[in-house]
C-alpha cells in the first residue's frame, strides 16, 4: 500500500467539478451537477459525524459521490452494498479508476461473507472423505485444487470453472459457523485471515449488507466484530436495509443447516479417527431432525412465511423438538469429551449446542417483539424468529455510535418524501436529507402506460386481458422486454399463455440461472423475459435489448405473512392506518424498483406498463404516481403508438 494520501490539497469539487481530475483524465467526460451536489452532502456528514438520507436519481454517478468524499475523509469508512455484484464493480471498475485520478494506489479492501471464501481445513477434510472418490465432487474437488495453486484471494467470484450448482463448494466454504479461529492449523495461509488482515489495513473497507449486518449483530460495545473498527459507514441501496437487519436479529434452523452440521461433523470426526465411534449419534441427528421438520406445517415451496404459535410446540412439535435436542446434546457430549483430538471436533459440538439454543429460542417465541415462522424455499425448509421492529435495534447499534453515516439508492422517498424510510430505520431525530434527481429526460425517453380498460388483478379475467396486452405491447416495441410479476404462479400463468403467440424468443426465470437468462436476452435483442421479484432490482441492461418493462400488478407485500400481519397490527395499536402507513410506501418503493430497470443511460428510450387498474382508480395510486420518475402518460394504446413513433424517429 501506498502511505500518500490522496485528500491532501483536494476536495470533492477539485475531483468532480467540470475542471476537475475526472474531467482532464476521461475523454468523454461529462459534468454531473448533482454527483457534485451529492458528493459535497456526504463530505459534510463524514466530517461533522452526522446522518445523510440522500436519493440520487439513476444516472447521477452516486458510486462516485460517495466514494471520492470517503477517500477524501481522511476517516476509515465502510462502503456497504446491498449485492456482491455492486461490490465488485466498485473493487474492479471505480476504485481502479479512482487511482488513475489520484495516480497513487489507495487503500481500499474488500470483505465479502465467509461463504463466499474457500476454506482450507474444510477443502482438507472434503478431500479425506470417502464421497471425494465419487463424481461429480470428486471431478470439481480437482479443479478446485488448479485454483487453489494460483489464487491470491480464495474468493469463489474467481472460479468460473466450477457450476454454480456444485456440491463441492458448500463442503469447502468457510463460515461463521465453521471457522476455528487462531487455533487452526490453516489460521496463517488462510483466505479469511488475509482479508481480515487487508481490511485492518485500508483506510475504505468495501463489503455487502449481509455481511455488515451480520457483523453489528454479534458486536458487543466494544467492537470485536468481524469488520474492523470504523469511522463512517456508506450504505447503497439503502432501501434493502430493513430486510436485511430483520434476518440477522433473529435466529433460524433450516434443515439445510442440519445437514452441513451432520456432514461436517462426519468429516471432522473421522479426520480425527473418532468416525467409527460416532456414526449412529450422527445419523440419529439426520432421522431426529427429519421427523422435527416433517411435523411442521406443510408449507408449499413457492408461498411465503406461515406463523408458528406457541401452541404449536407445546402440542405437535413438544415430542419431536425434544427427541431432536437429546439427539444434538448426545453428539455435543461426544465431541466435549475427545476436545484433545483436535479442535475442529471442538467446534463441532459448539455448533450443535448453537443450533440446540436456537431452536429453543424459536420455540420460547423468540425475545421480546418478535415473530416466529417457518418456510419452505425449494428442498429447504426453515423456522426462525424475527423481530417485528428494527428502528429501534439500529438506532442503538448503528445511529446512536456517533459516526458519520450516508444512506443512498434511487429509491429512497415514497410520496415525495422519506418518512416511510425513516419510520422503518427508526430515523426519529434530525438528519440531513435530500434528493438529486436524475439528469435523464424521462418524458422524452420513456412512457408509463397504464391502460383503461383492464380488469382488477383479483378477476377471474385478469390473466386472459393482461396476455393480450402484453402481446400488444411487445409487438409494439419488436420485443426487448421484461415481464415482471409479483407471483410465481402469475408469471407461469402469463409465459405459459404467451410462448407460442409471441413471436420472440420467450424466456421464464428458473429455466436457466439468472445469470444465463440475461446473457441470452441482452444476446438476443428482441427477447421477451417472464420473472419475478428476483429482476426487480439490481438488475442493469442498458441500451436497446430493454426496452419495455411490464409490471402485472402492483407490489403489495403478502398480508397473511407473520412479519407484515405483526407490523401492522403493531400500528394498528399504536393509532395509525397500516394500509397507507405501511403496506402502500413499501410497494410504492418496490414498483420504483421494478421501473428502474428501463432507462440507464441517456440514449434509452422505452415504456413501462403497468397492468393495474388500481393505480389510476384508487385514491392510493396517487403515492406510486408521485413516486415514479415523469415519464409521459399514457392511458391508451394510440397515445403509447404516438410515443414510441416518436422516440424510434
Amino acid at each position: 500500500m501506498d502511505d500518500r494520501e490522496p485528500h491532501v490539497g483536494l476536495d470533492a469539487e477539485a475531483v468532480l467539478g467540470p475542471d476537475g481530475l475526472l474531467s482532464g483524465l476521461l475523454t468523454d467526460y461529462e459534468h454531473r451537477p448533482g454527483q457534485l451536489e451529492m458528493a459535497r452532502r456526504v463530505t459534510a456528514v463524514l466530517e461533522r459525524d452526522e446522518t445523510l438520507l440522500v436519493e440520487a436519481g439513476t444516472g447521477t454517478g452516486k458510486t462516485l459521490a460517495y466514494l471520492v468524499p470517503a477517500l477524501l475523509s481522511g476517516k476509515k469508512v465502510v462502503v456497504s452494498t446491498g449485492t456482491k455484484t455492486l461490490q465488485d464493480q466498485i473493487m474492479e471498475h471505480d476504485l481502479p479508476l479512482l487511482e488513475r485520478v489520484f495516480d497513487q494506489p489507495l487503500a481500499v479492501a474488500c470483505m465479502k461473507g465467509l461463504s463466499n471464501y474457500v476454506c482450507r481445513r474444510r477443502y482438507a477434510e472434503a478431500r479425506l472423505s470417502p464421497e471425494a472418490a465419487r463424481p461429480p465432487l470428486s471431478r470439481h474437488l480437482e479443479i478446485v485444487e488448479d485454483w487453489l495453486g494460483q489464487t491470491g484471494t480464495g474468493d469463489r467470484a474467481e472460479l468460473s470453472l466450477l457450476p454454480s450448482s456444485s456440491p463441492a463448494w458448500s463442503a469447502i466454504t468457510s463460515g461463521s459457523e465453521t471457522r476455528i479461529g487462531p487455533k487452526c492449523e490453516h489460521y496463517d495461509s488462510c483466505f479469511v485471515t488475509h482479508m481480515r488482515r487487508a481490511a485492518e489495513q485500508a483506510q475504505l473497507v468495501v463489503v455487502n449488507h449481509h455481511l455488515f449486518f451480520a457483523d453489528l449483530a454479534m458486536r458487543g460495545p466494544h467492537g470485536a466484530g468481524a469488520i474492523p473498527d470504523y469511522d463512517g459507514v456508506i450504505f447503497d441501496e439503502a432501501h434493502l436495509i430493513e430486510d436485511v437487519a430483520t434476518e440477522f436479529f433473529g435466529v433460524s434452523v433450516s434443515t439445510t443447516r442440519l445437514q452441513v452440521l451432520t456432514r461436517d461433523a462426519a468429516r471432522a470426526l473421522s479426520a480425527a479417527g473418532l468416525g467409527a465411534e460416532v456414526g449412529k449419534l450422527i445419523a440419529q441427528v439426520d432421522v431426529r431432525a427429519a421427523g422435527f421438520f416433517a411435523a411442521l406445517p406443510r408449507v408449499a415451496s413457492e408461498g411465503g412465511r406461515v406463523p408458528l404459535s406457541s401452541e404449536l410446540f407445546e402440542e405437535r412439535l413438544r415430542d419431536p423438538m425434544f427427541a431432536l435436542d437429546n439427539a444434538l446434546d448426545a453428539l455435543a457430549s461426544f465431541c466435549k469429551g475427545h476436545v484433545d483430538r483436535a479442535e475442529a471436533v471442538a467446534q463441532i459440538g459448539r455448533r450443535a449446542d448453537q443450533v440446540r439454543d436456537d431452536v429453543a429460542t424459536i420455540a420460547d417465541g423468540g425475545a421480546g417483539g418478535q415473530v416466529t415462522w417457518t418456510l419452505a424455499r425449494g428442498r429447504s425448509v426453515s423456522i426462525g424468529a424475527s423481530p417485528v421492529e428494527v428502528g429501534e435495534i439500529l438506532r442503538d447499534k448503528l445511529f446512536y455510535r456517533g459516526l458519520g453515516i450516508a444512506l443512498t439508492s434511487a429509491t429512497l422517498s415514497a410520496g415525495g418524501n422519506f418518512d416511510f424510510l425513516r419510520s422503518r430505520l427508526g430515523i426519529d431525530f434530525e438528519v440531513e436529507e435530500a434528493v438529486v434527481p436524475s439528469p435523464f429526460d424521462y418524458p422524452q425517453q420513456a412512457a408509463l402506460y397504464a391502460p383503461k380498460s383492464i380488469p382488477d388483478p383479483r378477476s377471474g379475467e385478469y390473466a386472459r386481458v393482461a396476455s393480450d396486452e402484453i402481446e400488444a405491447l411487445c409487438e409494439l416495441s419488436g420485443g426487448g422486454a421484461f415481464v415482471l410479476c409479483t407471483s410465481l404462479r402469475m408469471m407461469r400463468e402469463l409465459s405459459e399463455r404467451l410462448r407460442d403467440r409471441l413471436e420472440r424468443p420467450v424466456l421464464v426465470q428458473g429455466e436457466a440461472p439468472n445469470a444465463t437468462l440475461l446473457s441470452r436476452f441482452r444476446e438476443a435483442g428482441d427477447a421477451v423475459l417472464f420473472a419475478t421479484m428476483g429482476f426487480w432490482q439490481g438488475v442493469d441492461v442498458p441500451g436497446r435489448a430493454l426496452r419495455l418493462v411490464i409490471i402485472d400488478k402492483l407490489p403489495f407485500d403478502v398480508p397473511t405473512d407473520p412479519l407484515v400481519s405483526s407490523r401492522c397490527d403493531a400500528l394498528k395499536a399504536a393509532g395509525e392506518q397500516p394500509f397507507m402507513k405501511y403496506l402502500v410506501p413499501s410497494a410504492a418503493l418496490s414498483l420504483k424498483q421494478g421501473f428502474g430497470r428501463l432507462i440507464r443511460g441517456r440514449g434509452d428510450r422505452g415504456i413501462v406498463a403497468i397492468l393495474d387498474s388500481r393505480l389510476t382508480t384508487k385514491g392510493y395510486g396517487r403515492v406510486f404516481l408521485r413516486s415514479l420518475p415523469p415519464a409521459r402518460r399514457c392511458r391508451t394504446m394510440d397515445e403509447l403508438r404516438e410515443f414510441w413513433t416518436e422516440a424510434e424517429a
